[in-house]
């Protein structure tokens, strides 16, 4: 297994990068979500475009659709989801205007069980986290020149400068990120008035929605991704950290 992304020619990183830093400049730090989709829309291939999405909610899938009816809705199917999770994928799948893409991992749980024991992500969740969603999702992304996610500033400390488009240096491909400004009441807001599906643990302590084993709900007055790998020092699964350069 490798957690490294797959290398692209260097006419394409500097083709791509130049239009992250064109977006960056254009777009600032605040432009409202919806025109960060349209000029997306505007500069990369429906067919080259992909949303992240971890079936907290479909805010950002229901958002991009908005402009890219049919795009590819990448979803990483770790085999360790709550039901609840896979339950909001489907109403994704079956309500939106998005083709929805399960991204598996190289092993399923058992053979991971086999190869490395049982219950691998009590013992070393930073190794889970690589196989089941880093490298995984390195494999997906190779396919496009953008991405999409949802992370937003407000999530926890090592979000906070988070641009609404970077150059995702990792994967060497532009980054956009419209919901980047977004509160959680944004975020919420948007589904009541959008009727979008929202995954049912959001509106019952689980601001953050990892894989079952690592999430717990959070308490009142605490960071909403307090309740992933609580205990430990992880803060991240690994896909957000350190693949952005701001521009």
């Amino acid at each position: 297994m490798s957690t490294v992304p797959p290398t692209r020619p260097t006419e394409d990183l500097e083709r791509l990068q130049a239009l992250a830093e064109s977006g960056a400049a254009e777009l600032g730090w605040d432009a409202p979500a919806a025109a960060v989709v349209d000029w997306a829309a505007r500069h990369v291939d429906l067919r080259r475009a992909a949303v992240a999405c971890s079936m907290a909610d479909a805010v950002l899938p229901h958002l991009v659709a908005q402009r890219m009816p049919g795009v590819d809705v990448l979803f990483l199917d770790t085999g360790y989801h709550f039901t609840e999770t896979l339950a909001t994928r489907d109403e994704v799948a079956r309500r939106l205007a998005v083709t929805v893409v399960d991204v598996l991992p190289e092993l399923t749980v058992a053979e991971q069980d086999e190869r490395h024991g049982k219950d691998l992500f009590a013992r070393d969740p930073g190794l889970c986290c690589a196989m089941r969603k880093v490298e995984p999702l390195n494999r997906a992304l190779a396919g496009y020149d953008l991405w999409f996610t949802g992370v937003r500033r407000d999530e926890a400390p090592t979000r906070t400068n988070t641009p609404l488009v970077g150059w995702d240096e990792a994967h060497g491909m532009v980054k956009v990120n419209p919901v980047a400004p977004w509160s959680f009441d944004d975020l919420v807001g948007y589904a009541t008035d959008h009727d979008v599906p929202v995954n049912l643990l959001l509106q019952n302590g689980y601001p953050s929605i990892g894989c079952r084993p690592c999430t717990r709900p959070v308490a009142p007055g605490e960071d909403p991704r307090a309740g992933r790998w609580a205990g430990t020092a992880k803060t991240e699964c690994g896909i957000h950290v350190l693949s952005l350069i701001h521009i």
